[in-house]
């Protein structure tokens, strides 16, 4: 699939090689406040020269620091018609019984266990292990190498830092933000 990247910053540029890693082409960055060589426009100029198509998809490159304007922006993209495919990286370990939201993205050696659910626009970093049965909530940051034990439901839009681990049967409410190396008991 030819993808847009909607994003042009540091965290763009990762999901553009997770993209092409995954086998998808990126054809550019859609920004709504920058211009560059790589950046086709707004979001509104983008949409003009290269409208909602079957084989055209977007995925929504915009780091945690604007975790609010994100879940916008998703929203926006998909109420204009363009399909948003999750993106999981062939190292990934996705258990056959796991589901995985549109607009995820599942980074290079994470596990994701039995039974376990990322929602939608969801980020899970390498080496992330989301443990049988837990929730991700959507438009979530699991930081690379935190550890959800199982049966843990994450509220959406939270934050959960590296290497942070977060005990079996907890819930962590909507928006919470876990700093890294803590242990959510």
């Amino acid at each position: 699939m030819r993808l847009l990247v909607y994003g042009s910053k540091d965290f763009s540029r990762v999901i553009r090689v997770l993209a092409a890693d995954c086998g998808h082409e990126v054809v550019g960055c859609i920004d709504d406040f920058a211009a560059g060589p790589e950046i086709l426009g707004t979001f509104a100029e983008t949409r003009t020269v290269m409208p909602p198509a079957a084989d055209l998809g977007v995925v929504i490159a915009i780091g945690y620091e604007h975790i609010p304007a994100r879940w916008q922006v998703f929203e926006r993209v998909r109420e204009a018609g363009y399909q948003t495919p999750a993106l999981v990286h062939p190292s990934a370990l996705v258990h056959r019984l796991a589901q995985i939201g549109d607009g995820a993205f599942v980074m290079a050696g994470a596990n994701i266990d039995l039974g376990a659910t990322i929602g939608p626009l969801a980020v899970v970093w390498p080496g992330v292990i989301v443990s049988h049965e837990s929730h991700v909530g959507a438009n979530t940051f699991l930081s690379p190498g935190a550890i959800l034990c199982g049966l843990v439901s994450v509220g959406e839009g939270a934050f959960v830092g590296a290497g942070a681990v977060v005990a079996d049967h907890r819930t962590v409410p909507a928006g919470t933000f876990i700093r890294a190396a803590h242990l959510y008991k």
